[in-house]
């Protein structure tokens, strides 16, 4: 696969400027509205679809108010802690078509609406999985397989059972090395000093035998005074457009890391200079965005570790992500991919979106991916 040409293009995934920012935008001022001037206008917006049949009005006005005090309760249990206004209107407006259907028609379909609210917004984020993967590397061959965990996309907010379960899952699967591809915090929490001194603390608790690397995710996410603050004290070695040999027993291995601008024309040069005077068989790219893995192919990577799509957060079976956050679209948008001689995994993350966006997963559990490489395999 060859790399496209993205030097005409003026705005990037995962920047401040591009259609998502301005998503951003109308989030926050749909948030800054007093509840309950929302709460009415969700009622005269359920009144106005129905106002020829007064219990489709009653259906839809209630789904609508349940809808928002699910959101409120999700930062009360320790779940998430985003605005509850604006998935409460992109919600309302997925209910309305339904409204138009015959009362007991729409009554199902509301009910089968909650419950997958339930699920999206309360359980499946939740639900951490592992997901086992192999590589042999030619010329990499040690006594043993190299035991790698790859995480991504934490999106730290508040400590959660989420956190809980992710540090249980690190200490029984003991791996040789950690790495993480960026985005520490929420959108939401960038700037927050609490969540610093939380995130810290739960970044302190993370340590490998051959160490425990990472990269920048997005800019606005994880901008570099706050970067240093949350990793201060911590394992976490960083990498800045360089790389690192590490010893395993006989054999060595090198991990490259880049910053990630989003933007493949300026991170293309960062990689080439990265990668100037790594040697070792296994060569182990870290980049945020899978948006570098034809400029990695070329470049004779041999595994490029990459996150910030979420898999799309919602997924449809036999249609994968409604949305991935890639220049290349729904081409990377989660698993293993191979180019050439590049093996690229995409995670699905660990976390959310921050701001409005919803918090929600659907069919995309979070994740944490365990290598084994070496031979045989």
């Amino acid at each position: 696969m060859c790399s496209k040409d993205f030097q005409n293009r003026r705005t990037f995934p995962g920047t401040e400027g591009g259609p998502f920012d301005l998503l951003v935008k109308i989030w926050d001022w749909i948030e800054k509205i007093p509840w309950p001037f929302f709460l009415l206008a969700l009622l005269l917006l359920a009144w106005s679809v129905n106002r020829h049949d007064q219990y489709g009005a009653v259906i839809l006005g209630g789904v609508f108010l349940l809808d928002y005090l699910l959101m409120r309760g999700l930062p009360l249990f320790r779940i998430s802690y985003g605005p509850a206004k604006p998935p409460t209107l992109m919600l309302a407006l997925l209910r309305l078509p339904f409204s138009l259907l015959p009362f007991g028609e729409n009554l199902v379909f509301q009910i089968i609406g909650t419950v997958l609210v339930i699920y999206g917004f309360w359980i499946e984020p939740r639900q951490l999985r592992l997901t086992h993967q192999k590589l042999t590397a030619e010329g990499f061959k040690p006594a043993r397989p190299l035991r790698l965990l790859h995480l991504g996309d934490l999106h730290f907010e508040r400590k959660t059972r989420r956190e809980d379960q992710l540090l249980e899952m690190v200490r029984e699967l003991q791996p040789d090395v950690i790495l993480f591809s960026g985005d520490f915090l929420s959108y939401s929490y960038t700037y927050d000093r609490e969540t610093w001194s939380a995130a810290n603390a739960f970044l302190r608790s993370f340590s490998a035998p051959l160490g425990v690397f990472c990269v920048r995710g997005s800019p606005p996410v994880d901008p570099e005074p706050v970067l240093g603050e949350i990793l201060q004290g911590t394992e976490f070695v960083r990498l800045q457009n360089e790389y690192r040999t590490v010893p395993f027993g006989e054999e060595n291995f090198d991990l490259i890391g880049v910053n990630c601008s989003h933007n493949p024309e300026q991170d293309r040069e960062l990689l080439q200079q990265a990668a100037t005077g790594s040697h070792a068989s296994l060569k182990i790219l870290l980049y945020h965005s899978p948006d570098l893995a034809p400029e990695a192919a070329e470049a004779g990577i041999t595994l490029q570790l990459s996150g910030h799509t979420h898999g799309g957060q919602v997924r449809l079976p036999g249609f994968g992500a409604l949305y991935a956050a890639s220049l290349y679209g729904k081409r990377f948008e989660s698993g293993r991919y191979q180019l050439g001689g590049l093996t690229l995994y995409v995670t699905r993350g660990l976390g959310l979106e921050g701001k409005g966006a919803p918090r929600v997963r659907f069919l995309c559990p979070p994740e944490v991916v365990l290598w084994e490489i070496g031979q045989g395999l």
